[in-house]
């Protein structure tokens, strides 16, 4: 046998077995291909049947009894979940309301810990090695003002020296009757430049001369460390129509020269650098703090009939504004109190009165800036001794006001803060833990402020009671003043020219106002009107 003839043998041999193995391959395939042809058939019956049974189902022309019943739904399948997946689910659905929650927190917190620490922080002033006293604070304040009696009280309590700026002999009385040895009166007149720069300098000297606690005791020398400026806070609330001219000269005298004039005189010694030669402790002395009070809800929100106090609480700020300004290159730091609502409960004169029971309506009461204020109408003002036109054009909205839940910058039944938040407050700007230019102590006081910035003056007169009016009283000229300006008319120089008639029309006015200022009371005095021929009985004129 040749080798062509063995090797087509081995050929021949070989074929079988691969014939064999390709019709595996050939079966399994076809059996895989069949399977998967199979289950994709059955699926599609299944959702086609699926399909055709819901058609029918939905189909009104086919009889109820041979309708197809729809497959039951299938049951939702709930898996367990656990609180802290919730919590996070309803986090990731709600995530502003989350967001507000977080800040609110957050600032409560803040605030609790704060107030915590300063409440178990320790306030106590220096003391010499011999126990003596070493600051001195000055409080240019009436002593009638409980907040006046309140502070010194507590910082004569703390360690300091208080001295009490006194204008009158009363005052001096008023300070002395506190029996506090280390509350003194500093007498400075104010009124009279000279002699309240003598006064400066007498209590310099006083600073600048040694002192000893006990005869015989090691001497040491006072640090003058704040000046309170504490200005009068009684206030008149009364449309701007019913306050006499002398009623605002002597406001703006009392509330806003006064407190100017009283820092004036203290500047010299505030900028002097007060610092004996043989004084150890000169480089560690800390330059005197300026503190200015204002009540600030009224000035915040400037309500109607409220024009007194929001006009000296407004130039007060702005000029604490300039004296921090002007002080600040000099190192002084000044710090603005704008006061809240507090309780003085104990410092009002008519408390004991008061608690038993007594009620005296045309008193004073004390006022929720911690002064004594006047009575709004709804609680004994009486606005029929207003002129006619006054009470019909402004006593609704008045008595309104007064009864409205925020008025007077009061919201009724609250009590104010207690007095020991403003002393803190007080003592951290003295000793140099607070440090900001403005301190707000007192319920209300941030709230309003607030209300005062953001809030339209609209919904704040709306939310205090205040309403259109709609009807006003009619003008009706008074006798007097009719005869007037008829005489000037049947004059022989009512016909000469316009400048003649309006010279004479001013003689007649002249004369009317001599005549009205003769009253008893500040009474309407006309201004004649040439187009009208009526008098503007709204001018007020002073009794002399």
């Amino acid at each position: 046998m040749s080798a062509d003839d063995q090797a087509f043998l081995d050929v021949l041999s070989s074929l079988p077995h691969d014939i064999q193995r390709y019709s595996g391959e050939v079966a399994e395939y076809i059996e895989h291909y069949s399977g998967n042809v199979a289950d994709y058939i059955d699926k599609n019956v299944e959702r086609i049947a699926d399909a055709l049974r819901e058609a029918l189902a939905a189909s009104p022309w086919l009889p109820e009894s041979i309708r197809p019943r729809p497959p039951p739904p299938a049951p939702a399948l709930t898996l367990p979940t656990s609180a802290y997946d919730s919590i996070q689910n309803w986090i990731s659905r709600h995530k502003i309301v989350t967001g507000v929650i977080v800040l609110a927190a957050g600032t409560i917190l803040y605030r609790t810990y704060r107030s915590s620490a300063r409440s178990r922080k320790t306030r106590r002033a220096r003391r010499a090695g011999s126990g003596g006293r070493l600051d001195v604070v000055v409080i240019a304040g009436s002593p009638a003002l409980p907040l006046t009696r309140s502070l010194s009280l507590d910082l004569e309590r703390k360690g300091f020296i208080v001295f009490i700026v006194s204008n009158s002999p009363e005052d001096e009385i008023m300070i002395h009757n506190l029996s506090r040895p280390d509350i003194r009166s500093l007498t400075i007149d104010t009124t009279d430049p000279p002699s309240a720069g003598s006064s400066i300098e007498r209590f310099a000297h006083y600073l600048q001369t040694p002192h000893a606690a006990i005869p015989g005791g090691k001497r040491h020398y006072l640090t003058l460390k704040a000046v309170i400026l504490i200005p009068s806070l009684n206030y008149q609330t009364s449309p701007i129509a019913t306050i006499p001219p002398s009623s605002f000269a002597d406001l703006f005298n009392t509330h806003l020269l006064n407190p100017i004039l009283t820092i004036q005189a203290f500047l010299p010694l505030l900028t002097a650098r007060l610092s004996p030669a043989n004084n150890s402790n000169n480089n560690e002395t800390a330059p005197p703090k300026v503190l200015v009070f204002t009540p600030s809800i009224i000035s915040s929100i400037n309500p109607p009939f409220h024009a007194p106090e929001a006009t000296v609480c407004s130039a007060l700020s702005a000029f604490t504004e300039v004296l921090a300004a002007e002080l600040r290159p000099l190192s002084i730091p000044v710090t603005h109190v704008q006061l809240g609502t507090f309780d003085f409960a104990g410092f009002s004169p008519g408390a004991s009165a008061r608690n038993r029971g007594i009620h005296h309506h045309h008193h004073h009461h004390q006022g929720v800036n911690g002064a004594v204020g006047l009575l709004c109408a709804s609680e004994g003002a009486d606005t029929l001794q207003w002129p006619d036109s006054a009470r019909h054009a402004y006593a609704r909205n008045f008595e309104r006001q007064c009864g409205s839940a925020i008025s007077a910058g009061r919201i009724r039944g609250m009590r104010g803060s207690s007095l020991r938040e403003l002393h803190n407050a007080v003592f951290d700007v003295i000793d140099g833990s607070i440090t900001s230019g403005t301190v707000r102590v007192g319920l209300g006081a941030g709230v309003y402020g607030f209300v005062g910035r953001w809030v339209p003056r609209g919904m704040v007169s709306w939310m205090m009671g205040i309403r259109k009016v709609d009807e006003l009283s009619t003008w009706e000229q008074s006798e007097s003043q009719r005869n007037s300006y008829n005489s000037s008319l049947n004059s022989p120089r009512s016909a000469g020219s316009v400048d003649d008639h309006e010279g004479e029309k001013v003689g007649d006015l002249e004369g009317l106002e001599g005549t009205s200022m003769s009253q008893e009371s500040f009474v309407a005095v006309g201004h004649m009107d040439q187009h009208k021929g009526v008098a503007d009985s709204h001018v007020w004129k002073e009794d002399l």
